[in-house]
């Protein structure tokens, strides 16, 4: 049976005692992601007191506390909190969406006076026979398709003018049908002499004509801007073309409110009502995390976390049947519909299960899910803090296990190979300590048996040198190694070991140019780790510090070559003389505003004048 933890909850009254509030309310802040999200404050009551958005969670929540407001509500408010959830989203509207329904869903104290109960805009294209396109806050069912919400009232009302400079829809209120038609009571209006509308209320365009119009609107309003957009670069060419430079401009304003414009929010969707959706998060290990989040009228307001701790290898399947039950029995919630990514492995006759590919359902879902990932790094952040060792250990255990490793890998090198068109042949080698740089301990190489771009000789070369020398001087071999490059690099490290006796006693993999692929010696089929997990993180990070360290090397040879170059093109200097100079003074500059003496203290009075002479 699977332990679980109850990790937030949104709208659900807690009792803690107030000064151990005080200190985890401080660790949660610090822990808090820099992503767009929703905020809620507690009192010490376990009422919400305040929803705010934010754009960046960390910043926007940590400025409540590090100084004194200037507004007593606000200095109030930070007085009364005792503790603070919250939801991550895509984006900063998805944000600002969710933030005004809890507001109206949990009419917090202290949002109340400061704002309205408006709702925010829709653009809605109405079930009639010739469908209307307009601006509403209210919604009715009545079959019509609602667009939005837009938390920006102007682009919203940019977006309706230009669809009606595109498209000649009607904008009368007449209840037009076909038996209206039939007894001609339609009369023509201004809109139709100025070509602003076909004349549907005589009939003069079919049904089915004025239907093709209204589908790309909808295409439009689902977020297909392409051709609006298009349409405004000609009108813009065209008007410049004219020289009519204003209009022009006013398009070109049109055109980038366009470029920002999002038809639709993820968060608060007129396409969805009442909804539930479990989000998993599990990435192999023995914690899952499970989201919870329930939709009402179309808005989320109310998410839980929920972390499983596998007993006996419990499936997803069977971990989402335990969440289900729990959010039901402690939430006292009646499931309707359920979007999951995977079927539970439980029987409700009354519950339709969605597993969403696309739309609406799959963003939500997509959202649920980036929760639950955020409280497994927020427990990360935890035990890293309160038990660094404990994470060590349980990071080297998974890197273990997805390595096919006989030991914990503590000690982790990674070599990188640098030459622009075989000059200059570098190669870095960076080494990991439990899982961090060791930066003390990195080496750098140049190349010396090789001739020319030959990346697999280069690397057998650079291990042969760097194990030898560790091997008569007697330090610890690494427990992995790691190549920068796929199995021709690899088959050249296994070389190298093998003639030094290493075969066996050192494990090493091979990272091809795209990081989720890991080969191992002798096996041709490569291993695809998890895009989220661990272990890819920490090979992506040996792989940078690798290509970092190496560029680095090969950049300052590059620029060391090229100074001595310049030294030696002097008729009478040679290499030697020229690294004298170098190594006495830094560099080509300092060489150049050298007097004469000076030089000839390092390459003599004659080749002291050759060289001032010819710089100067």
């Amino acid at each position: 049976m699977a332990v679980v933890y109850k990790r937030t909850q949104t709208g659900c009254r807690t009792n803690v005692a107030k000064h151990k509030k005080s200190e985890a309310l401080r660790e949660k802040i610090s822990f808090l992601p820099d992503t767009p999200g929703v905020y809620m404050y507690f009192d010490a009551e376990g009422t919400v007191i305040y929803v705010g958005k934010a754009k960046n969670l960390k910043r926007r929540v940590s400025s409540y506390f590090n100084r004194t407001h200037d507004s007593l509500r606000t200095n109030l408010l930070v007085r009364a909190i005792a503790d603070m959830k919250y939801i991550v989203v895509p984006t900063e509207q998805d944000a600002l969406n969710l933030e005004n329904s809890m507001i109206k869903e949990y009419q917090p104290r202290y949002n109340v006076l400061l704002k309205d109960d408006k709702s925010y805009p829709w653009i809605v294209v109405t079930n009639e026979m010739y469908p209307r396109v307009f601006l509403t806050r209210q919604y009715i069912r009545d079959g019509s398709r609602y667009f939005g919400p837009y938390t920006n009232t102007g682009v919203a009302r940019t977006v309706l003018d230009l669809v009606s400079e595109l498209y000649p829809l009607r904008t009368c209120r007449l209840p037009i049908t076909p038996d209206y038609i039939a007894r001609e009571k339609g009369r023509l209006c201004l809109q139709y002499h100025i070509k602003r509308c076909k004349g549907c209320c005589i009939g003069a365009v079919s049904a089915e004509e004025y239907g093709r119009y209204i589908d790309r609107v909808r295409q439009i309003l689902r977020g297909d801007s392409q051709e609006l957009m298009d349409y405004l670069k000609d009108e813009m060419a065209r008007l410049a073309g004219e020289l009519r430079f204003e209009e022009a401009q006013e398009l070109k304003e049109k055109y980038r409110l366009l470029e920002n414009y999002s038809s639709k929010s993820v968060i608060v969707s007129r396409t969805l009502t009442d909804v539930d959706v479990f989000g998993v998060d599990d990435d192999g290990s023995a914690d899952v995390y499970i989201n919870y989040m329930h939709v009402r009228r179309g808005a989320v307001v109310r998410s839980v976390t929920l972390r499983y701790r596998r007993r006996l290898d419990e499936s997803r399947p069977e971990l989402l049947a335990y969440a289900m039950d729990e959010i039901k029995t402690s939430l006292e919630v009646t499931f309707r519909e359920v979007i999951v990514a995977c079927a539970p492995e439980v029987e409700m006759p009354d519950v339709d299960f969605t597993i969403p590919r696309r739309g609406d359902k799959a963003k939500l879902l997509e959202v649920s899910e980036r929760n639950a990932r955020q409280a497994r790094i927020d427990d990360l952040k935890h035990m890293e803090k309160h038990n660094p060792e404990q994470r060590t250990e349980r990071l080297l255990a998974r890197m273990k296990a997805d390595f096919r490793l006989s030991e914990l890998p503590r000690h982790i090198e990674c070599f990188d190979n640098s030459n622009i068109q075989g000059t200059n042949p570098v190669a870095s080698c960076v080494v990991f300590k439990d899982g961090k740089p060791s930066k003390k301990d990195y080496r750098h190489f140049n190349i010396k048996t090789v001739v020319g771009a030959n990346d697999f000789a280069s690397m057998k070369e650079v291990l042969t040198r760097r194990y030898s020398r560790m091997m008569t001087e007697g330090d610890p071999l690494p427990q992995l190694i790691v190549v920068d490059g796929g199995k021709g690099q690899l088959s050249s490290a296994v070389e190298a070991l093998e003639e030094m006796g290493l075969r066996g006693t050192i494990a090493v993999v091979g990272i091809a140019k795209r990081l989720e692929e890991i080969y191992f010696p002798g096996d041709s089929i490569p291993l695809y780790i998890d895009k989220n997990s661990e272990t890819l993180r920490v090979v992506q990070h040996l792989r940078d510090e690798a290509h970092r360290f190496g560029i680095t090397h090969h950049r300052n040879r590059r620029s060391k070559g090229q100074i001595t170059s310049r030294l030696e093109e002097i008729e009478g200097i040679g290499a030697k003389t020229s690294q004298a100079l170098l190594t006495r003074f830094k560099s080509f500059k300092r060489v150049s505003e050298a007097g004469v003496d000076e030089l000839a203290e390092v390459i003599g009075p004659a080749k002291a004048s050759i060289v001032y002479n010819a710089l100067h």
